[in-house]
């Protein structure tokens, strides 16, 4: 057997741990719940020790710091979650677990399992969305994750209300967000039940393609990615690719003239990895820990 790679999907209600090999395969999987930062860190610790992991590789809810010059690199920053503020997710790993640490976003992770293990294998520049809980972008740039000052929170990008819409949006912060006009608890408040309870009322996906459509023609006009992948708990509601590519075609309104523009179908798609794309990418960030030692 070759090298075993620890993986973390460090999410804000549950922690995925697992083990895989060199070529992304998934060997052992199990969910953590997210409690406090010492209960739950101790039982994730304990699933990886005496497992003979060449590194791991985590993929974390923010904000983190993600900035290896940095001396808060591997901390979650200013969450919600008050227990996590502060807390120094790689490095704690590292000294429990005497291992390579690498360290990302969630969003990241799942962009990165996708462009190394999945439909898009092979590409250079690719924007991933998940939309559920909150709304995050991880995006490759040029064959790199894109980090920047901090790291991308597209999530946050001002949308222009749709045309009837007087919600005054769930984001504390911003209200007329993408993650406060689109997101899961967006919907839940807006229409008074969670997303999966409203999969017949088309009033419900019309409103919500007309965000995400929004969101993704900003995104096309700034990055010119070569796809567009949208995952997340919202995202299984499959009704919505068709609506948003017919959208995000007259948003565009004839202005680009590519290969892509051609063929939304395949441009703007849903992830291939079955929920696994995080945990997958994960596994991919342990492998590049490995590789540079650190």
């Amino acid at each position: 057997m070759g090298e075993i790679y620890g993986a973390l999907e460090a999410g804000g209600t549950k922690m995925v741990c697992a083990l895989g090999d060199e070529n992304g395969r998934i060997l052992e999987q199990t969910r953590i719940p997210t409690t406090t930062p010492e209960e739950t860190m101790s039982a994730v610790l304990d699933f990886f020790r005496g497992r003979g992991i060449r590194a791991l590789g985590i993929g974390c809810f923010g904000p983190v710091d993600v900035n290896r010059d940095s001396a808060t690199w591997g901390r979650i920053l200013d969450t919600p979650k008050l227990a996590w503020r502060d807390y120094d997710v790689a490095e704690t790993a590292a000294q429990a677990l005497g291992v390579p640490v690498g360290f990302d976003t969630d969003v990241n992770a799942s962009l990165l399992g996708e462009v190394t293990y999945g439909d898009s294998k092979g590409l250079t520049d690719v924007v991933y969305y998940t939309i559920g809980t909150g709304i995050g972008a991880g995006i490759l740039a040029g064959g790199q994750l894109l980090h920047g000052m901090l790291h991308p929170e597209a999530g946050h990008m001002l949308l222009t209300p749709a045309p009837g819409d007087t919600y005054p949006g769930k984001c504390p912060y911003h209200g007329h967000c993408f993650e406060g006009l689109a997101s899961g608890p967006a919907i839940a408040d807006r229409w008074g039940k969670p997303a999966e309870a409203l999969k017949d009322k088309p009033e419900v996906w019309k409103m919500e393609a007309y965000y995400i459509a929004r969101a993704l023609t900003n995104t096309i006009m700034i990055l010119s990615p070569q796809r567009i992948i949208l995952g997340g708990g919202v995202m299984h509601q499959e009704q919505l690719f068709p609506m948003i590519r017919k959208r995000v075609r007259k948003n565009i309104s004839g202005y680009l003239h590519t290969r892509e523009m051609e063929d939304l179908d395949t441009y703007i798609v849903p992830a291939s990895l079955h929920d696994d794309q995080g945990i997958m990418g994960a596994v991919r960030l342990a492998i590049d820990a490995a590789s540079r030692g650190v």
